[in-house]
């Protein structure tokens, strides 16, 4: 879900920035034109980590900046269709749950949660399973798999999920099927 990528491009360092070191600059400037923004094909920015700035810059005519090349490290989130994952429970609705995984938020429709009828307790924020009792509610941290991906420049983005597979859903649900099957259970979170 989250990778890094290397992005060569030309910024024009404003002439306020001119008394802070060049690579301060830069760097101050790259954040400003990509963190938080989606880059088409490539993602979502996270953040700016790294940026090497060439010295020598060029003037333009009637233009107060000077530009500079750069190469700068950028976190990308990506998620991708099929991949796994896990997010804590941020929000519960009356037609599922919202996942936070990374910096997005992730639906997971009532019908993706598990192979049970779920009711969704409003006064309490939860959803129960009717035959298995078991409940999601805020807080709880689940595995998921995506199965829908549209994240767009100019959009806020969806993420879909399912925990409706063996081995996915509510961390809690996940050691007690491997308990019940004698394997070796998962790491306690720290």
């Amino acid at each position: 879900m989250f990778t890094l990528i290397e992005l060569e491009e030309v910024i024009g360092i404003l002439p306020r920035d001119f008394n802070k070191p060049l690579k301060e600059a830069a760097f101050e400037r790259l954040k400003t034109l990509y963190e938080g923004t989606v880059i088409e094909g490539v993602g979502y920015v996270v953040m700016v980590v790294d940026v090497d700035v060439e010295p020598v810059g060029i003037i333009l005519p009637r233009d107060g900046s000077v530009y500079h090349k750069t190469r700068a490290k950028l976190l990308i989130f990506s998620p991708r269709i099929q991949e796994v994952g896990e997010g804590e429970i941020v929000e519960i609705t009356e037609f599922g749950a919202f996942i936070r995984i990374g910096p997005m938020d992730a639906l997971l429709h009532i019908s993706q949660v598990m192979d049970d009828y779920l009711s969704y307790d409003e006064k309490h924020s939860i959803l129960l399973g009717k035959k298995t009792g078991k409940k999601l509610e805020v807080g709880d941290n689940v595995r998921f798999r995506v199965v829908a991906v549209s994240i767009s420049p100019g959009t806020v983005g969806k993420i879909s999920i399912t925990t409706r597979q063996p081995y996915l859903g509510k961390i809690e649900w996940i050691r007690e099927d491997l308990e019940k099957l004698g394997a070796k259970p998962l790491a306690e979170e720290s």
